[in-house]
């Protein structure tokens, strides 16, 4: 028996949804706000803390990877439990104190605040408007899931690269590419939520919220090389 569709309003008509793809989608963005509690209180004490990643900065970023992609394998291996949260509360955590540094730099800047700002405001735009295509097509974006997947590890290695190399030319368009990359990451995530494809949502919650917050680092970063106002 094929289970009941529910209509869900988007404002600008109506999509049939699952019930059970509602819930990992309700559940999905309930977990996704608790994750800003880390991320914020993680970022605070970045910002308090910011020479221990200044002091060895790529050592600190291999560190940290390796750190989200342990994160991830636990947070997979216990996605049915509640250790599986609190692993992905501890990354999300991480992550805020990584970005600590980062916010440092650009609330320094005459404009600072309001180039946080900026880059929060266009980060959740990308959320609003990735959320509505994916709720409002019929058409399943899963096919995109591999070739991102390649599209990342390029710009991972061009970004490590450009750790050594320092072309102020290639980082914004790395961070340029890694907005586009990611936000399409977003559309395929929420779109995968949706059709049923998947159904746990701390793997959900998980995705998205990698996805937000790459876009909001690099939006910042372009930002701040763009409309920065140093003192």
């Amino acid at each position: 028996m094929q289970p009941e569709l529910q209509t869900t309003s988007t404002g600008y008509g109506s999509v049939a949804i699952a019930p059970d793809s509602q819930k990992v989608l309700r559940n999905t963005y309930l977990l996704l706000a608790l994750t800003m509690v880390p991320t914020v209180a993680g970022a605070w004490v970045g910002m308090q803390t910011a020479s221990v990643i200044a002091a060895a900065p790529i050592i600190s970023f291999f560190v940290m990877l390796a750190a989200v992609i342990g994160l991830q394998f636990g947070i997979a291996r216990f996605r049915n439990s509640v250790i599986g949260i609190g692993l992905l509360l501890l990354m999300t955590g991480l992550l805020g104190w990584f970005l600590g540094p980062l916010l440092n730099y650009a609330l320094a800047m005459k404009n600072g605040m309001q180039l946080v700002g900026y880059a929060a405001a266009g980060t959740g735009a990308v959320f609003v408007g990735m959320g509505f295509i994916a709720t409002t097509t019929k058409r399943d974006f899963s096919f995109m899931g591999k070739f991102l997947f390649v599209g990342m590890i390029v710009l991972l290695v061009a970004m490590i690269a450009n750790m050594f190399l320092q072309i102020p030319a290639l980082a914004l368009t790395i961070s340029s590419l890694v907005i586009v990359v990611f936000s399409l990451f977003l559309l395929h995530d929420l779109s995968r939520i949706v059709t049923g494809g998947e159904t746990n949502y701390v793997m959900a919650t998980t995705g998205v919220y990698l996805s937000l917050f790459n876009i909001f680092a690099n939006l910042l970063q372009l930002l701040m090389a763009l409309g920065g106002e140093k003192d």
